[in-house]
This record gives C-alpha cells, structure tokens and sequence, in this order.
C-alpha cells in the first residue's frame, strides 16, 4: 500500500530576545568581528539545524547510515531530540521542534501516494466507478484493489465491452 520514508530531519528553535538589546554573544557567536558585534533586536525567530549523519564517525571516517544503525528513522530522531533538549536550556531558546520531511509513495507503482478527498469522492468525474469512496488511491489499479479488499468494498467495475 503506502511506503513512507523519513528524510531531512532537523531541529527548529525558536529564539526569543529576552532583553530588546541583548549582545549577540548571548547567541553564543563570540570572537566576532568588532564591527559585527551587534544586538539582537525585534521579533521572534527560528533557527533550523541539521544533525550530524549518524555514519559520520568524525575525523574524516565515515560509514553509510545503514551500517551505523538498524533504525535509521528512530536514530535520527533521538538525535535530533537530544539536541533540541540542549538547545532548550539557553535561556534565549523559548521553544522547539523536531521535524522531517515525509515522502509517501505507492508500493505498487512507486508514484506519489493520493488518495480521494470526501469532496472528490463525492464527484463522478473523479471516482473509478460507484464504490469509490474518500481514502481510496488514485495511483494504481494494484493499490485500489488492495484498498476495497481491506475495506470491505466490491471490487473495482471494468468496462467490458463486446
């Protein structure tokens, strides 16, 4: 039916200024220039940052995710998680969040996974024939077969034509 795959994971900060003119070394960023020694001043803004590959074992060695973890999705969130739990500890971090990117495909045909809205099944011009009812794929006759098997629904009509 529908694969999915986790990629891009990252953590977002929120860093709120407690002070209107705060020294942008509070952020950390020390050994600046003289001339770029400025203050943080304003709204709110976030800060996205991205892990480490798990199969980078620093000092130039590195191995495929694969090779560094049976669970890839599960390791990059831990990570990701530990870092954010860190990052909420600054004074100036006023929240966070981890994230991914999440792609869907179809395991039959490998297109990207859509499904009928409740509004689309409602439509005839958008349904396979009369079973068609919201949740089902639109990508492949495979995955609308699977879909009605599991939900209890006749199978798809063919046109037959003499």
């Amino acid at each position: 039916m529908k694969n999915t795959t986790r990629d891009e994971w990252r953590v977002i900060i929120e860093i709120r200024p407690r002070y209107t003119h705060t020294p942008i070394s509070a952020l950390g960023f020390t050994n600046l220039d003289y001339d770029l020694d400025g203050e943080i001043d304003g709204d709110p803004f976030e800060l996205t940052i991205a892990p480490r590959r798990l199969g980078d074992l620093g000092a130039g060695l590195s191995v495929g995710d694969q090779l560094a973890s049976r669970d890839i999705d599960a390791a990059y969130k831990r990570r990701c998680e530990a870092m954010l739990a860190e990052l909420l500890r600054a004074p100036h971090v006023r929240g966070g969040r981890v994230t991914c990117t999440e792609t869907h495909t179809c395991s039959h045909c490998s297109l990207l996974w859509e499904v009928l809205t409740a509004e689309e099944a409602a439509d005839p011009r958008n349904r396979q024939d009369e079973h068609s009812v919201e949740g089902e794929p639109v990508c492949c006759g495979k995955a609308i077969a699977e879909f009605r098997t599991e939900h209890g629904l006749p199978a798809e009509q063919q046109d037959v034509t003499p």
